[in-house]
Protein backbone atom coordinates (compact mmCIF):
# COMPACT_ATOMS: atom_id res chain seq x y z
CA UNK A 1 0.00 0.00 0.00
CA UNK A 2 1.28 3.48 -0.88
CA UNK A 3 2.12 5.87 1.90
CA UNK A 4 0.71 9.41 1.75
CA UNK A 5 4.20 10.70 0.81
CA UNK A 6 4.54 8.12 -1.99
CA UNK A 7 1.07 8.93 -3.30
CA UNK A 8 1.84 12.64 -3.37
CA UNK A 9 5.09 11.91 -5.14
CA UNK A 10 3.31 9.86 -7.82
CA UNK A 11 0.71 12.61 -8.22
CA UNK A 12 3.42 15.21 -8.65
CA UNK A 13 5.23 13.03 -11.18
CA UNK A 14 2.07 12.36 -13.19
CA UNK A 15 1.17 16.06 -13.13
CA UNK A 16 4.63 16.93 -14.40
CA UNK A 17 4.30 14.40 -17.19
CA UNK A 18 0.88 15.76 -18.13
CA UNK A 19 2.27 19.26 -18.55
CA UNK A 20 5.58 18.34 -20.13
CA UNK A 21 4.31 18.46 -23.79
CA UNK A 22 2.79 21.93 -23.30
CA UNK A 23 5.95 23.23 -21.68
CA UNK A 24 8.03 21.71 -24.47
CA UNK A 25 5.81 23.37 -27.05
CA UNK A 26 6.06 26.72 -25.28
CA UNK A 27 9.82 26.33 -25.13
CA UNK A 28 9.89 25.58 -28.85
CA UNK A 29 7.69 28.41 -30.16
CA UNK A 30 8.76 31.09 -27.68
CA UNK A 31 11.05 33.54 -29.41
CA UNK A 32 10.62 31.84 -32.79
CA UNK A 33 9.19 33.19 -36.05
CA UNK A 34 6.39 31.33 -37.80
CA UNK A 35 6.29 31.90 -41.57
CA UNK A 36 2.93 32.04 -43.36
CA UNK A 37 3.53 31.56 -47.06
CA UNK A 38 0.91 32.58 -49.60
CA UNK A 39 1.30 31.07 -53.05
CA UNK A 40 -0.18 34.08 -54.82
CA UNK A 41 0.51 37.78 -55.17
CA UNK A 42 -0.47 40.42 -52.63
CA UNK A 43 -4.00 41.77 -52.43
CA UNK A 44 -6.15 38.82 -53.44
CA UNK A 45 -8.42 36.35 -51.67
CA UNK A 46 -5.70 34.04 -50.32
CA UNK A 47 -3.37 36.90 -49.42
CA UNK A 48 -6.15 38.68 -47.49
CA UNK A 49 -6.81 35.48 -45.55
CA UNK A 50 -3.11 34.89 -44.89
CA UNK A 51 -2.54 38.37 -43.51
CA UNK A 52 -5.61 38.14 -41.30
CA UNK A 53 -4.39 34.80 -39.96
CA UNK A 54 -1.02 36.40 -39.23
CA UNK A 55 -2.65 39.01 -37.02
CA UNK A 56 -4.40 36.42 -34.84
CA UNK A 57 -2.77 32.98 -34.87
CA UNK A 58 -0.01 33.70 -32.34
CA UNK A 59 -2.65 34.30 -29.64
CA UNK A 60 -3.47 30.60 -29.78
CA UNK A 61 0.05 29.12 -29.98
CA UNK A 62 1.91 28.40 -26.72
CA UNK A 63 4.94 30.67 -26.62
CA UNK A 64 3.27 33.23 -28.93
CA UNK A 65 5.81 33.28 -31.79
CA UNK A 66 6.26 36.22 -34.13
CA UNK A 67 4.50 35.70 -37.47
CA UNK A 68 5.50 37.00 -40.88
CA UNK A 69 3.74 36.65 -44.24
CA UNK A 70 5.63 35.86 -47.42
CA UNK A 71 4.10 35.95 -50.90
CA UNK A 72 5.67 33.35 -53.17
CA UNK A 73 3.58 33.25 -56.35
CA UNK A 74 4.61 30.96 -59.15
CA UNK A 75 2.95 28.50 -61.53
CA UNK A 76 -0.47 29.26 -60.10
CA UNK A 77 0.68 28.23 -56.62
CA UNK A 78 2.22 24.93 -57.71
CA UNK A 79 5.74 26.17 -57.02
CA UNK A 80 5.12 26.58 -53.30
CA UNK A 81 3.06 23.36 -53.12
CA UNK A 82 6.00 21.39 -54.53
CA UNK A 83 8.42 23.20 -52.22
CA UNK A 84 6.14 22.43 -49.28
CA UNK A 85 6.30 18.74 -50.06
CA UNK A 86 10.04 18.43 -50.67
CA UNK A 87 12.29 21.28 -49.52
CA UNK A 88 10.50 23.41 -46.92
CA UNK A 89 11.89 22.79 -43.43
CA UNK A 90 9.85 20.26 -41.47
CA UNK A 91 10.27 22.03 -38.15
CA UNK A 92 6.75 23.37 -37.64
CA UNK A 93 7.78 26.94 -38.42
CA UNK A 94 6.25 27.23 -41.90
CA UNK A 95 2.64 26.94 -43.02
CA UNK A 96 1.07 27.65 -46.41
CA UNK A 97 -2.23 29.21 -47.41
CA UNK A 98 -2.77 27.00 -50.44
CA UNK A 99 -4.93 27.44 -53.51
CA UNK A 100 -7.83 25.04 -53.06
CA UNK A 101 -7.57 23.41 -56.50
CA UNK A 102 -3.92 22.33 -56.29
CA UNK A 103 -4.51 18.97 -54.54
CA UNK A 104 -6.96 18.10 -57.30
CA UNK A 105 -4.21 18.57 -59.90
CA UNK A 106 -2.09 16.01 -58.08
CA UNK A 107 -4.94 13.48 -58.31
CA UNK A 108 -5.08 14.17 -62.05
CA UNK A 109 -1.39 13.23 -62.35
CA UNK A 110 -0.53 16.70 -63.60
CA UNK A 111 3.22 16.54 -64.37
CA UNK A 112 3.74 19.89 -62.64
CA UNK A 113 2.07 18.80 -59.39
CA UNK A 114 4.94 16.96 -57.76
CA UNK A 115 3.40 16.23 -54.37
CA UNK A 116 1.02 13.86 -52.60
CA UNK A 117 -1.83 15.76 -50.91
CA UNK A 118 -2.49 12.86 -48.55
CA UNK A 119 1.00 13.19 -47.04
CA UNK A 120 0.64 16.87 -46.12
CA UNK A 121 -0.08 18.11 -42.58
CA UNK A 122 -3.46 19.75 -43.06
CA UNK A 123 -4.37 22.23 -40.33
CA UNK A 124 -7.87 22.82 -41.68
CA UNK A 125 -9.81 25.15 -43.93
CA UNK A 126 -11.33 28.51 -43.05
CA UNK A 127 -14.22 27.82 -45.42
CA UNK A 128 -16.29 24.75 -46.19
CA UNK A 129 -18.47 26.89 -48.48
CA UNK A 130 -21.43 26.61 -46.13
CA UNK A 131 -22.43 30.22 -46.80
CA UNK A 132 -20.62 30.66 -50.11
CA UNK A 133 -21.15 29.58 -53.71
CA UNK A 134 -19.37 29.64 -57.06
CA UNK A 135 -21.89 31.69 -58.99
CA UNK A 136 -22.39 32.47 -62.63
CA UNK A 137 -23.32 36.14 -62.39
CA UNK A 138 -24.30 38.58 -65.15
CA UNK A 139 -24.77 42.34 -65.17
CA UNK A 140 -28.18 43.67 -64.16
CA UNK A 141 -28.85 44.87 -67.73
CA UNK A 142 -28.34 41.43 -69.31
CA UNK A 143 -31.64 40.37 -70.98
CA UNK A 144 -32.19 37.19 -68.93
CA UNK A 145 -32.90 36.61 -65.26
CA UNK A 146 -32.78 32.81 -65.18
CA UNK A 147 -31.51 29.76 -67.04
CA UNK A 148 -34.92 29.39 -68.71
CA UNK A 149 -34.85 32.98 -69.94
CA UNK A 150 -31.23 32.58 -71.05
CA UNK A 151 -32.27 29.68 -73.31
CA UNK A 152 -34.56 32.07 -75.21
CA UNK A 153 -32.33 35.15 -75.03
CA UNK A 154 -31.38 36.79 -78.35
CA UNK A 155 -27.71 35.95 -77.76
CA UNK A 156 -25.56 33.89 -75.38
CA UNK A 157 -24.15 35.32 -72.18
CA UNK A 158 -20.51 36.28 -72.77
CA UNK A 159 -18.42 35.31 -69.74
CA UNK A 160 -14.92 36.53 -68.94
CA UNK A 161 -12.32 33.86 -68.13
CA UNK A 162 -8.66 33.81 -67.23
CA UNK A 163 -6.23 31.19 -68.48
CA UNK A 164 -6.99 27.72 -69.84
CA UNK A 165 -7.53 25.23 -67.02
CA UNK A 166 -8.66 27.88 -64.54
CA UNK A 167 -11.73 27.21 -62.43
CA UNK A 168 -13.83 29.97 -64.00
CA UNK A 169 -13.31 28.51 -67.47
CA UNK A 170 -13.77 24.92 -66.29
CA UNK A 171 -17.15 25.68 -64.73
CA UNK A 172 -18.19 27.78 -67.71
CA UNK A 173 -17.55 24.69 -69.85
CA UNK A 174 -19.50 22.52 -67.40
CA UNK A 175 -22.38 25.00 -67.60
CA UNK A 176 -22.23 24.99 -71.39
CA UNK A 177 -21.54 21.33 -72.18
CA UNK A 178 -23.15 19.47 -69.26
CA UNK A 179 -25.98 21.79 -68.24
CA UNK A 180 -26.62 23.10 -71.75
CA UNK A 181 -26.52 26.78 -70.86
CA UNK A 182 -26.30 29.36 -73.65
CA UNK A 183 -22.88 30.85 -72.82
CA UNK A 184 -19.61 31.69 -74.52
CA UNK A 185 -16.27 32.45 -72.89
CA UNK A 186 -13.74 35.17 -73.66
CA UNK A 187 -10.43 33.91 -72.29
CA UNK A 188 -7.11 35.42 -71.42
CA UNK A 189 -7.96 37.98 -68.73
CA UNK A 190 -5.10 38.31 -66.21
CA UNK A 191 -7.45 38.03 -63.24
CA UNK A 192 -10.88 38.68 -61.77
CA UNK A 193 -10.32 42.43 -61.44
CA UNK A 194 -9.77 42.77 -65.17
CA UNK A 195 -12.98 40.81 -65.78
CA UNK A 196 -14.86 43.18 -63.46
CA UNK A 197 -13.56 46.11 -65.49
CA UNK A 198 -14.63 44.43 -68.73
CA UNK A 199 -18.10 43.86 -67.25
CA UNK A 200 -18.32 47.53 -66.30
CA UNK A 201 -17.37 48.51 -69.87
CA UNK A 202 -19.93 46.11 -71.34
CA UNK A 203 -17.25 44.00 -73.07
CA UNK A 204 -18.48 40.85 -71.32
CA UNK A 205 -21.75 40.10 -69.56
CA UNK A 206 -20.48 38.27 -66.51
CA UNK A 207 -18.19 35.68 -64.99
CA UNK A 208 -18.18 32.69 -62.65
CA UNK A 209 -16.90 33.76 -59.24
CA UNK A 210 -17.20 33.11 -55.48
CA UNK A 211 -19.58 35.20 -53.40
CA UNK A 212 -16.57 35.83 -51.13
CA UNK A 213 -14.52 37.05 -54.08
CA UNK A 214 -17.37 39.38 -55.08
CA UNK A 215 -17.43 40.74 -51.53
CA UNK A 216 -13.68 41.35 -51.68
CA UNK A 217 -13.63 42.80 -55.21
CA UNK A 218 -17.03 44.43 -55.80
CA UNK A 219 -19.01 44.38 -52.55
CA UNK A 220 -21.22 47.29 -53.58
CA UNK A 221 -22.53 45.37 -56.61
CA UNK A 222 -23.52 42.45 -54.41
CA UNK A 223 -25.07 44.63 -51.71
CA UNK A 224 -27.10 46.58 -54.27
CA UNK A 225 -28.11 43.39 -56.15
CA UNK A 226 -26.67 44.67 -59.39
CA UNK A 227 -25.42 41.19 -60.23
CA UNK A 228 -27.86 38.48 -61.31
CA UNK A 229 -26.91 34.91 -60.33
CA UNK A 230 -28.04 32.27 -62.83
CA UNK A 231 -26.55 29.05 -61.40
CA UNK A 232 -24.58 28.08 -58.29
CA UNK A 233 -21.77 25.53 -58.12
CA UNK A 234 -19.92 24.27 -55.06
CA UNK A 235 -23.10 23.58 -53.11
CA UNK A 236 -25.28 20.59 -52.26
CA UNK A 237 -28.36 22.76 -51.66
CA UNK A 238 -29.66 26.11 -52.87
CA UNK A 239 -28.59 29.33 -51.24
CA UNK A 240 -31.14 30.38 -48.66
CA UNK A 241 -31.10 33.95 -50.00
CA UNK A 242 -31.49 32.82 -53.63
CA UNK A 243 -33.90 29.90 -53.59
CA UNK A 244 -34.79 30.48 -57.25
CA UNK A 245 -31.18 29.90 -58.38
CA UNK A 246 -30.54 26.22 -59.17
CA UNK A 247 -27.37 24.40 -58.18
CA UNK A 248 -25.32 22.48 -60.70
CA UNK A 249 -26.04 19.11 -59.08
CA UNK A 250 -29.76 19.48 -59.83
CA UNK A 251 -29.11 19.82 -63.53
CA UNK A 252 -26.76 16.96 -64.34
CA UNK A 253 -28.19 14.76 -67.08
CA UNK A 254 -26.46 11.47 -66.24
CA UNK A 255 -24.70 9.71 -63.38
CA UNK A 256 -21.39 10.12 -65.22
CA UNK A 257 -21.93 13.89 -65.37
CA UNK A 258 -22.84 13.93 -61.68
CA UNK A 259 -19.66 12.02 -60.75
CA UNK A 260 -17.55 14.46 -62.75
CA UNK A 261 -19.21 17.45 -61.09
CA UNK A 262 -18.74 15.85 -57.66
CA UNK A 263 -14.98 15.61 -58.30
CA UNK A 264 -14.85 19.07 -59.88
CA UNK A 265 -16.55 20.70 -56.89
CA UNK A 266 -14.35 19.04 -54.24
CA UNK A 267 -12.02 22.05 -53.78
CA UNK A 268 -14.91 24.31 -52.79
CA UNK A 269 -15.61 22.26 -49.67
CA UNK A 270 -12.07 23.05 -48.47
CA UNK A 271 -12.09 26.51 -50.01
CA UNK A 272 -9.42 28.19 -47.87
CA UNK A 273 -7.00 25.46 -46.77
CA UNK A 274 -3.94 25.94 -44.57
CA UNK A 275 -1.26 23.26 -44.55
CA UNK A 276 2.17 22.45 -43.13
CA UNK A 277 4.86 20.19 -44.63
CA UNK A 278 4.60 16.42 -44.25
CA UNK A 279 6.22 14.67 -41.30
CA UNK A 280 6.68 17.65 -39.00
CA UNK A 281 7.07 16.61 -35.33
CA UNK A 282 3.75 15.31 -34.09
CA UNK A 283 3.58 17.54 -31.02
CA UNK A 284 4.08 20.64 -33.20
CA UNK A 285 1.50 19.40 -35.70
CA UNK A 286 -0.96 19.02 -32.83
CA UNK A 287 -0.20 22.54 -31.57
CA UNK A 288 -0.68 24.08 -35.01
CA UNK A 289 -3.90 22.18 -35.70
CA UNK A 290 -5.42 23.16 -32.37
CA UNK A 291 -4.26 26.77 -32.67
CA UNK A 292 -5.67 27.00 -36.19
CA UNK A 293 -9.12 25.74 -35.18
CA UNK A 294 -9.20 27.84 -32.00
CA UNK A 295 -8.40 30.89 -34.10
CA UNK A 296 -10.86 29.91 -36.84
CA UNK A 297 -13.70 29.75 -34.31
CA UNK A 298 -12.69 32.94 -32.51
CA UNK A 299 -15.33 35.68 -32.78
CA UNK A 300 -12.81 38.51 -33.17
CA UNK A 301 -10.96 36.71 -35.97
CA UNK A 302 -14.18 35.79 -37.80
CA UNK A 303 -15.45 39.35 -37.54
CA UNK A 304 -12.26 40.68 -39.13
CA UNK A 305 -12.47 38.11 -41.91
CA UNK A 306 -16.08 39.09 -42.59
CA UNK A 307 -15.13 42.76 -42.62
CA UNK A 308 -12.59 41.88 -45.31
CA UNK A 309 -15.40 40.19 -47.26
CA UNK A 310 -14.52 36.55 -46.50
CA UNK A 311 -17.15 34.34 -44.91
CA UNK A 312 -15.80 31.63 -42.65
CA UNK A 313 -17.23 28.16 -42.03
CA UNK A 314 -14.20 26.31 -40.65
CA UNK A 315 -13.40 22.59 -40.83
CA UNK A 316 -10.46 20.85 -39.20
CA UNK A 317 -7.49 19.10 -40.76
CA UNK A 318 -9.01 15.66 -40.39
CA UNK A 319 -12.07 16.78 -42.37
CA UNK A 320 -9.85 18.17 -45.13
CA UNK A 321 -7.95 14.88 -45.24
CA UNK A 322 -11.20 12.92 -45.57
CA UNK A 323 -12.27 15.09 -48.51
CA UNK A 324 -8.93 14.43 -50.19
CA UNK A 325 -9.13 10.70 -49.55
CA UNK A 326 -12.55 10.62 -51.18
CA UNK A 327 -11.27 12.59 -54.18
CA UNK A 328 -8.28 10.25 -54.54
CA UNK A 329 -10.70 7.32 -54.89
CA UNK A 330 -12.59 8.89 -57.82
CA UNK A 331 -12.63 6.39 -60.71
CA UNK A 332 -9.83 6.89 -63.23
CA UNK A 333 -12.22 7.42 -66.13
CA UNK A 334 -13.93 10.30 -64.30
CA UNK A 335 -10.60 11.94 -63.50
CA UNK A 336 -9.46 11.49 -67.10
CA UNK A 337 -12.63 13.13 -68.40
CA UNK A 338 -12.14 16.03 -66.01
CA UNK A 339 -8.49 16.35 -67.08
CA UNK A 340 -9.64 16.66 -70.69
CA UNK A 341 -12.04 19.40 -69.63
CA UNK A 342 -9.20 21.25 -67.89
CA UNK A 343 -7.02 21.01 -70.98
CA UNK A 344 -9.69 22.58 -73.19
CA UNK A 345 -8.09 25.62 -74.85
Amino acid sequence: MFSRREALGCLAASTALAYTPTLAQEDFYAGKTLNIIVGSSAGGYYDTAGRTIARHLARFIPGKPSIVVQNQPGAGGLAIANKLAHTLDRDGLSIVVMSRALPQLAFLNDPNANFDPLQMTWLGSLSSYKDDAYLMVVNENFPANSIAELANAPRPAILGGTRGGSTNITFALIAKDMVGMKVEVVRGFPGANEIWLAMERGEVDGQIVDISAIMVGRPQLWAQRKLKPLIAFGRTDRLEEYQSVPIGRELMKSSDDFDLLDFAEMPFFMALPVVAPPKIPQDRANVLRKAFMDMAMDAVFRAEMLKAGIMTSPIDGESVHRLLERASQTPAEVRQRFARLLSDK
